[in-house]
């Protein structure tokens, strides 16, 4: 099997993930994942599409994360390995989808408007 990439968004986070036959090694950024997301629920989000297939040891992922914070950068690896898990098995697509694994969250963050002090926030008003 050849390396298989695919790309993962979500907020303002995007995910390169290259896929390749191996041991279950998950490299991030040249860090290994344990390193690069220290929280177990992180690491849980990033590994269910894998889990869920039962290959999480079948392969090796490298990925390269950029913009977005924790969250957001998890998630959209997590949608890079389940588009990368279909391009090698189509099979396995229903299954993905099922979960919720394939679809993109395109929520993006509102942007603060002139004459309020947030997006959608009024300053206090009072009619005295």
């Amino acid at each position: 099997m050849a390396v298989v990439n695919a790309l993962g968004r979500r907020k303002s986070a995007v995910a390169r993930v290259y896929v390749t036959e191996g041991t279950g090694k998950i490299t991030i950024n040249k860090k290994d994942l344990t390193e690069y997301f220290p929280s177990s629920i992180l690491q849980f989000v990033v590994k269910q599409p894998l889990n869920l297939l039962d290959v999480a040891e079948k392969y090796d992922i490298k990925a390269n994360l950029f913009g977005g914070g924790y969250t957001g950068q998890s998630q959209a690896l997590r949608l890079a390995i389940s588009r990368a898990l279909v391009k090698i098995n189509e099979e396995d697509k229903k299954a993905l989808r099922a979960e919720g694994f394939m679809t993109r969250d395109s929520r993006e963050v509102e942007r603060k408007k002139p004459g309020q002090p947030k997006a959608r926030r009024r300053f206090q008003f009072s009619k005295r």
